[in-house]
């Protein structure tokens, strides 16, 4: 299974690189995993928002390739339980879904361009998470994913 993560912005603290470098290195033995940051336009509050949407998102929907399942972050989107989203997950790749590419959107969120492009959208809860720690979430439960659909143990 290949997956992308496409973030809008770096990151900068070294505890964040720290966990994503963590979770990257356990998840290196069940998936092919990319992540790929994009320019965060909306940085110190540079440009008006449309405009920064529509920037971000040509810089988003650049790096998606045609055949991969697209699921964006979304506080409204639909909510999993880990065991549950490990099903989907396997439910998509026996149905032959085989690339995967998970896109979290910029402090002014997302445009209807990448909207419109995702396949389904998945909320960690109704909370806004900083797009660091959504990305170190991400990365955690995809792990925790990998380790339920091989029937591993895995701490509830």
């Amino acid at each position: 299974m290949k997956v992308s993560i496409v973030a809008v912005g770096k990151l900068k603290e070294r505890f964040w690189k720290d966990a994503c470098a963590e979770y990257a290195k356990r998840l290196s033995g069940y998936l092919d995993l990319r992540i790929i940051e994009v320019p965060d336009r909306g940085a110190r509050g540079r440009g008006d928002v449309a405009d920064v949407l529509e920037r971000e998102a040509a810089d988003i929907l650049g790096t998606l390739p045609a055949s991969s399942h697209v699921v964006l972050l979304d506080i409204d989107g639909r909510q999993y339980s880990s065991e549950q989203l490990s099903e989907h997950l396997d439910d998509l790749k026996l149905s032959g879904h085989g690339t995967f590419s998970f896109v979290i959107g910029g402090s002014y969120g997302v445009s209807d361009k990448v909207r419109s492009r995702a396949d389904e959208r998945l909320s960690f809860g109704k909370m806004t998470l900083p797009h660091n720690l959504a990305r170190v979430v991400l990365l955690e439960q995809l792990y925790r994913c990998a380790r339920i659909s091989r029937g591993e143990p895995y701490h509830k």
